[in-house]
């Protein structure tokens, strides 16, 4: 019974993220969650008693993705500075194929338009850019004029300002283009010694995906 009730709380769930993605939410309605799933509505009401709890409920989902893939890229045994290259890669990744990220994205752009209160969405990012630079300044890797602290907020409103544009040219198709450009940019700052090519090469190599 409890291995039933989880697969259509499962169901359930993916079909409002793909629909919550692909129509927005005021557009989706709990008869195309039902459709999409094939769960009846009763069924869908008995777990989540509303569309905003569903929306809730993928955000959620998109915040929960986050901290062991964080965890994975810093245990990863590489310089701080290339894991958080790598990492930026493997987030980037997770908007453009994700369902759970894309959503949980847009949901939170359309967060005005429902009646229930999200999570905050960049304050975890910025904590761990922080600490991600902080550790790269002990290890040396960090030019004089970097400051963690001051620079953290700076890189990540440019990393998620790059999603914003890449989703509304080209729906992230070219993320990663587009990121090795942000890089190319901005590592020549945050270097002790100017390598952006060296580091790059290394951080584009595939990272584990999201678990699902």
């Amino acid at each position: 019974m409890h291995e039933r009730a989880e697969d259509t709380r499962r169901a359930v769930l993916q079909a409002a993220a793909h629909l919550f993605f692909e129509r927005g939410y005021a557009a989706t309605s709990i008869s195309d969650i039902s459709e999409r799933s094939a769960r009846t509505s009763g069924a869908i009401y008995f777990h989540y008693s509303g569309k905003e709890q569903l929306a809730r409920a993928v955000v959620e989902a998109h915040f929960a993705a986050w901290p062991a893939l964080i965890a994975r890229h810093e245990d990863a045994g590489a310089p701080a500075l290339e894991n958080l290259v790598r990492l930026s890669f493997a987030v980037a990744r997770a908007f453009r194929d994700d369902v759970f990220v894309r959503a949980g994205a847009r949901l939170w752009a359309e967060r005005r338009s429902i009646d229930v209160k999200m999570p905050p969405p960049f304050l975890d990012w910025i904590a761990t850019v922080e600490r991600l630079l902080a550790e790269a300044r002990t290890e040396g890797a960090l030019g004089p004029g970097a400051e963690p602290g001051r620079d953290a907020a700076t890189l990540v409103s440019g990393f998620f300002g790059l999603h914003t544009l890449s989703d509304a040219l080209d729906e992230r198709r070219l993320i990663e283009e587009r990121l090795t450009a942000f890089w190319h940019l901005v590592l020549p700052g945050l270097q002790r010694v100017p390598a952006p090519e060296a580091l790059l090469a290394r951080a584009r190599e595939e990272s584990p995906s999201l678990p699902r």
